[in-house]
Formats: C-alpha cells, structure tokens, sequence
C-alpha cells in the first residue's frame, strides 16, 4: 500500500514538475522571438535609412534631368504635349522614398512612373 502511494506522489510530482518547467519555458521562448523580431525591425530600418540616403538623390536628379528633358521637348515640339509626358511621366513619376515594406521586398519600388494609370 505505501509502495503504491509513493509512487502515485512520484507521478504527481513529475507531472507538477514537468508542466512548471512547460509553464516556465513558454514565456521565455516568447520573449525571445520578441527579442528576434525587433532586432529584425531594428536592422530593417536601418538599412531603409541607409537605401534612402543613395535612394533620394538618385531619384530627384532624375526626377530633375526628366522635367528638364520634357520641357525641352515641348518647346522644340511647339507645344506638343504629349511629347513631353513621355519623357514626364516616367522620368516624375513613382516612388521617391523607399519604405521599409519596399526594403524587405513585400512592396515593388517603382523608380519609373508609370505610362498607364491603370497598371
């Protein structure tokens, strides 16, 4: 009889055992892939940072060189508006700040603006 209860209270006590380790074991594992997650949002802005810095320039000298270009092009054309906005639309046109949802990949950059509206 005391044979059994000893090992009825060993049961009880391994199995206490086991789920205060499981209970305790959650949170941290919580806690780290928190940890990952914003080490891995921390870095993902940085290098956001750091694209614009190559990023911004690049696109208003272009942004720039294209207005120019199109305006030249009217004026040569006597006027002719369509010539310029397709030299405008692209050269003006799309992103001029990357985002940290284009960085990562989940977003296209569109450098070029795009001819078609409904593209």
């Amino acid at each position: 009889m005391k044979s059994e209860r000893r090992k009825s209270r060993r049961w009880k006590t391994w199995a206490s055992v086991a789920a205060v380790v499981v209970a305790l074991a959650l949170p941290v594992r919580a806690a780290a892939e928190d940890v990952d997650k914003a080490a891995n949002d921390a870095g993902l802005g940085l290098a956001t940072i750091v694209a614009n810095v190559f990023y911004i320039p690049v696109k208003v000298s272009y942004a720039a060189i294209g207005g120019i270009t199109g305006g030249l092009g009217y004026v040569l054309t006597g006027g002719n508006e369509e010539v310029a906005k397709k030299v405008w639309v692209p050269s003006i046109g799309g992103d001029y700040v990357l985002t940290r949802e284009m960085v990562a990949g989940q977003q296209p950059i569109e450098f070029k603006g795009r001819s078609d509206p409904d593209m």
